[in-house]
């Protein structure tokens, strides 16, 4: 019994391990059949594309197309893929294995799926939503981010160049400020806008010349604009060292060249002459543009500038004149001949060498919109009254409120000319625009009384005003004072050379000191009696004096010696005047970009110098006859017509007076250019001499207003430029003539509108000729006008 129990037992367990063979070959051949239908679902999840729409990036999952930011965005109809080019160049997983004409500039279609798989597993850092292909060059930081995410929200540098390494904020590369590179700069140097004084990620400086200061952002739009090929620092023009610094700190400089040479027609222009006649009076009837190939009526343009035209027959030249130069360059070569530097120009020089020489400059151009007449006619110089600004002067308000109420207009057009009314008779407005002259001079008194400005007449520096700040005054006060000068105010006269600097660096990075502060405030008093300290303890009182004032700049800092002593007050006296003006400044400096006038100071500082701060020019006989640019005479059988412009009549009704509207000249004989006109222009310099030294009735300014309708000559000059002309005496017709008519050409003749004077060249002496002056002028101004 008990071997059969044995063998039995054998049998159990044989038949038990060829089950568990079984059992184990089973298992062996399930586990490779899911293996096998695992790895076959894999693969056709491999194969199949993600589930991005057509039109977004497969990498940054956005459809937004902005190539200045993105780059290009290109399509793959066929593959249906989409991508923008800075996100292929800044992936991680991704290499340029192909030719450049091989999917999408050398990256191949399944390397930019493979990716786009890859990165669809990763969380950005920024957005938190899946898709990150940019990763942190740093082995240790895992940090991903899509690029739109980790540009827009600066939280990574992307290099494009060399292995286009990408880095976090934390790794990334930083400038650093030298010891010996000086005072920073306080303004962007592509935007001009207030920049912080503090090396980050948003404000990068050029490593050539360390004095530019600019934004990413700034420099990032100057980069896309220019090119490689003209991309380099807007201040010392380094190139090479300046393009690899901003490829290293993270700004895309595209291999192409600048856009303004890409455009279409860009220098189209510069393939055109100028055909135009600028003559004050142009006597073609096929109008100011019409250019015959010959004749009276042919085109000459100036030879200096060649910006410049006129018919022969309206500048009464020859019909073989061929050389002809405009009244801007003749003035300008003279003022040029006479050895004068920019810093010594008066404000008559400063019209024809700066603000009449261009036609960029802003005052021109408003000038000539507002004045100038484009076409022959009795009604040519008349302005709609679409153009002007209504200006209502009340007595109890002043000129300044109602300055601020007119740049306070919702529809406020700094462009339109002033049209000045008031509820109080004036003492001199016979005219629109000498009502406006007179407001205008008005505005800049009131205005360097009012709050916002402190220090003695004729030295004013901005003051720190609460009050001001919050009603924006000071972006108001700029934009009155650039109208004052665009049409036709007075000169300021009244800016510090402290303001000056600190509103136009001029003069370049000079150093502030304690006598650039405003004489007698307290803050001035406080600085003097710290510099005046013979002792450290007198030093030490003075500043425990004044602890509030120091904590407040920062510079209640323990003093040893008074070797630190003036430290301690170039400190505190820049914190005065800059740090603690930075808003004041900036929103002054905003008014004033009115009508360009911030810009063309910055361009000109020396020559804008005495505009804004003096001192005055003096009106003598000298700049009066420059003024004055004699011209050929009038033909007496059309000499002015008697029919007044309807905004010319004069206040008195009964001593209305029409005021003369020139017509065409005609070309004086050779007679009468030997004989007459220069005898009566020696006359005039006489007479000017005369009003000079006070052997006259009337005065140089008496003259000026006579002939211009301004009391004195405004800050950017008079336009159109003053002329002096001679009338002939009219000759009697056999159907007789009247004699009024023939008697006007006796006395002397004025048009305000066109700046133009027109003497009699029939006087027979200088009594007779300086008598008819003086006549006409106290007629004028003396009794007219009062």
């Amino acid at each position: 019994m008990e071997e059969q129990e044995e063998v039995f037992e054998e049998e159990q367990e044989v038949v038990f391990e060829e089950e568990q063979e079984v059992v184990f070959e089973v298992i062996q051949d399930l586990t490779w059949i899911s293996v096998g239908c695992n790895m076959k679902r894999k693969i056709k999840n491999n194969n199949q594309p993600l589930d991005i729409p057509e039109d977004c990036c497969v990498l940054c999952r956005l459809r937004d197309d902005r190539p200045d930011q993105l780059g290009e965005k290109v399509y793959l109809k066929e593959e249906k893929l989409a991508i923008h080019y800075l996100c292929l160049l800044t992936a991680s997983g991704v290499y340029q294995r192909g030719q450049e004409n091989d999917g999408v500039f050398g990256f191949l279609v399944d390397d930019i799926r493979k990716e786009s798989r890859r990165c669809d597993r990763l969380a950005c850092g920024v957005c938190r939503k899946k898709g990150a292909a940019v990763g942190c060059c740093v082995r240790k930081c895992r940090k991903t981010v899509h690029f739109p995410c980790g540009q827009s929200k600066h939280n990574f540098i992307f290099q494009f160049t060399g292995q286009f390494l990408s880095y976090c904020i934390d790794h990334a590369p930083q400038q650093s400020v030298g010891v010996g590179e000086g005072e920073r700069p306080q303004s962007c140097s592509v935007c001009l806008d207030l920049i912080p004084p503090v090396l980050c990620y948003s404000v990068l400086k050029c490593p050539a010349c360390h004095n530019s200061w600019f934004h990413r952002a700034c420099i990032q739009r100057q980069a896309q604009s220019a090119g490689l090929h003209f991309f380099r620092c807007s201040l010392c023009n380094n190139k090479e060292r300046f393009q690899l610094e901003m490829l290293t700190m993270g700004i895309y400089i595209p291999d192409r060249d600048a856009s303004w040479e890409l455009e279409s027609n860009a220098f189209e222009e510069l393939l055109q002459v100028y055909e135009n006649c600028d003559a004050p009076d142009c006597c073609c009837r096929k109008g100011r543009s019409y250019s015959a190939k010959s004749g009276w009526f042919e085109v000459l343009r100036c030879r200096l500038c060649g910006s410049r035209g006129t018919h022969r027959k309206c500048a009464g030249m020859d019909l073989d004149t061929s050389d002809w130069s405009c009244l801007d360059c003749t003035q300008t070569m003279e003022v040029r001949g006479t050895g004068l530097n920019s810093t010594g120009l008066n404000s008559t020089e400063l019209n024809s060498t700066v603000l009449n020489s261009t036609e960029l400059n802003s005052t021109v151009l408003n000038s000539t919109v507002l004045n100038s007449t484009t076409a022959p006619g009795p009604d040519s110089s008349t302005v709609s009254p679409a153009s002007c600004s209504l200006v209502e002067v009340h007595r109890e308000e002043g000129v300044l409120e109602a300055g601020l109420k007119l740049v306070r207009r919702p529809n406020f057009d700094p462009r339109r000319r002033l049209s000045v009314r008031s509820n109080s008779p004036s003492p001199s407005c016979p005219s629109s625009a000498t009502a406006a002259q007179y407001f205008l001079k008005q505005l800049v008194q009131q205005i360097q009384n009012c709050g916002v400005f402190e220090g003695p007449e004729g030295n004013k520096n901005l003051t720190l005003e609460s009050k001001a700040l919050r009603e924006d005054f000071y972006f108001d006060v700029g934009i009155l004072l650039a109208m004052c000068l665009v049409h036709g105010g007075p000169p300021l006269l009244f800016f510090s050379p402290t303001l000056f600097q600190c509103l136009f660096n001029f003069p370049c990075d000079a150093r502030l000191s304690l006598e650039h502060m405003t004489p007698d405030t307290h803050f001035t008093h406080i600085l003097s009696t710290m510099a005046k300290a013979d002792s450290v303890e007198d030093l030490q009182r003075t500043m425990a004096a004044a602890w509030e004032y120091l904590e407040l700049a920062g510079c209640n800092r323990p003093i040893s010696s008074l070797d630190e002593r003036d430290a301690l007050v170039d400190d505190m006296v820049s914190f005065t005047l800059v740090t603690r003006m930075q808003l004041p400044l900036q929103r002054f400096r905003e008014g004033l970009k009115t009508l360009g006038v911030f810009e063309q100071v910055q361009q000109h500082p020396a020559i804008f110098y005495r505009t804004f701060c003096g001192p005055e020019e003096v009106l003598d006989a000298d700049t009066l006859g420059h003024l004055l640019t004699p011209q050929h005479s009038l033909a007496p059988q059309r000499l002015f017509t008697t029919k007044p412009p309807s905004d010319q009549h004069l206040l008195a009704p009964q001593l209305l007076i029409p005021v003369p509207r020139l017509l065409p000249p005609r070309p004086p004989s050779p007679q009468q250019e030997q004989g007459e006109e220069p005898t009566v222009l020696s006359y005039w310099k006489t007479f000017l001499q005369d009003c000079e030294d006070g052997r006259s009735s009337v005065s140089l300014q008496d003259l000026l207003c006579f002939t211009t309708g301004a009391e004195e000559v405004p800050a950017t000059g008079l336009f159109p430029s003053p002329t002096l002309s001679f009338i002939r005496p009219q000759r009697p017709s056999p159907a007789g003539e009247v004699r009024g008519a023939r008697d006007e050409a006796l006395f002397p003749q004025s048009d305000p509108s066109t700046n133009r004077l027109l003497l009699p060249s029939n006087s027979s002496s200088y009594q007779a000729f300086k008598s008819s002056l003086e006549q006409a002028v106290s007629h004028r101004t003396h009794l007219l006008y009062t």
